[in-house]
């Protein structure tokens, strides 16, 4: 069963990885009194990051599949992990070079972590049958939730007690130190010093794209023109990659805004934030696990791919739709529980990358991958800045969550009137 610590390897690491991008969202408030900041400024500032991703996303891809998985990860973790600990010594710049500091070194960050979560999908397309890729999926997806849920509360107090420059160097540390650990033990299946031949066959006769990172098996695929257009053209990728642009309007709007929803708008203190923001986190971790879950089994009851991948998907964008609600309630508590309701909605939906693993031609997986992630990260672009400038024009965060809320409708269009029968994809001859 070593496929499973494999998956729980990707699932620290994608932690640490949303730990970083919180970072900037949980030490806002101090960073903007601290260097001057107003809120459009932080907007642009929480967009560098989403510029600079989405813009290596399809190079990260072409890299994965050129040098394969573990390398380009492995190298993606150790430098990121070295601009989140850049961060931490923007306190001691002048206030005047303040704003371009934290763009470029937010976007930095951007751009090196790019190709983790197209890694992600690859590894677990060639480590995990086509019958659990749904429940392995969601799994790694969900460390979103846990980062947020366990570093929230601990990088409220942090920077509560010691400042936010200490909340940017321990996290960078701890990447550093997993990137190394990363690059020594981590292997492909078939080269992997712990796998059996029977977890191997297991793996290879259920769908699992065994070969993906062996050079010696490898054939190398020069594209062409047609097949670039069919990959940004189709009818069902376009429907996905819409999709996933829709859910990380949600994503990105947690990640940065919304503890300071919950401080400004809402009352809270920095580290009844942290605590307040584990919630909804806690049940997106719930609703990831139970919406991978039920799309596998649908599969395996003999339901099609189709039926299992999109069900979780409306669901939960439909209950991940109800965060609007907030705006017609005061009590903390009743927010928070709306917020939670949403997210355990949002994780539910959370199917997109096992449906880019189900439908990417096999010739490009991490291409496919790339041009996915590369959309709907354009959310992580989008998302701040607008949310910014709402909250500046009306003092308000009515208007963010209602744009918010759009986001989820439109999203359960895309899956029930664009995209297709969930199938893999062949690229033209």
């Amino acid at each position: 069963m070593i496929r499973y610590f494999v998956l729980a390897f990707l699932f620290t690491i994608t932690a640490i990885n949303y730990g970083d991008r919180a970072t900037l969202g949980i030490a806002r408030s101090n960073i903007s009194q601290d260097l001057g900041l107003s809120p459009v400024s932080m907007g642009y500032i929480f967009s560098a990051f989403g510029w600079a991703y989405v813009i290596n996303q399809v190079p990260g891809g072409w890299l994965l599949d050129r040098y394969g998985s573990i390398r380009v990860y492995g190298i993606s973790l150790f430098a990121w992990s070295l601009c989140t600990l850049a961060i931490s010594g923007a306190g001691h710049v002048p206030q005047s070079l303040a704003f371009p500091v934290l763009f470029f070194l937010w976007a930095g960050l951007g751009l090196v972590e790019a190709p983790a979560f197209p890694a992600n999908s690859r590894i677990t397309s060639s480590w995990f049958p086509i019958g659990e890729r749904g429940l392995a999926t969601s799994i790694f997806n969900s460390a979103q939730y846990v980062a947020v849920a366990f570093f929230a509360p601990l990088m409220g107090w942090v920077t509560q007690r010691l400042g936010w420059e200490y909340i940017f160097a321990m996290m960078g540390f701890l990447g550093v130190l997993l990137a190394i650990l990363w690059l020594v033990t981590m292997r492909p299946p078939a080269q992997h010093p712990h796998v059996n031949d029977a977890e191997l066959t297991y793996i290879r006769e259920g769908g699992a794209l065994i070969d993906i990172d062996d050079k010696n098996k490898k054939i190398k695929h020069k594209l062409t023109r047609q097949q670039v257009q069919f990959m940004l053209t189709d009818r069902t990728l376009l429907g996905v990659y819409g999709g996933q642009y829709c859910i990380n309007v949600i994503l990105y709007f947690f990640l940065t805004w919304f503890p300071s929803y919950l401080h400004q708008a809402r009352g809270l203190s920095l580290t009844q934030t942290g605590f307040a923001a584990s919630v909804p986190a806690l049940c997106g971790l719930l609703g990831a696990i139970v919406g991978g879950a039920l799309s596998d089994r649908l599969l395996r009851s003999g339901r099609s791919a189709s039926f299992a991948r999109k069900t979780p998907f409306i669901v939960g964008m439909g209950l991940a739709s109800t965060l609007c609600f907030c705006n017609f309630v005061q009590s903390p508590l009743v927010i928070i529980a709306i917020m939670s309701l949403a997210f355990f909605g949002k994780g539910v939906a959370a199917i997109g990358w096992a449906v880019i693993s189900d439908i990417a031609p096999k010739e490009v997986p991490g291409l496919a991958a790339g041009i996915f992630n590369a959309i709907g990260n354009v959310a992580g672009i989008v998302t701040p800045i607008a949310v910014g400038y709402i909250v500046s024009l009306t003092a308000s965060y009515d208007g963010a969550l209602l744009f918010v809320a759009v986001h989820c409708i439109a999203a359960i269009l895309l899956y029930l009137f664009v995209v297709g029968k969930i199938r893999r994809l062949a690229l033209p001859a």
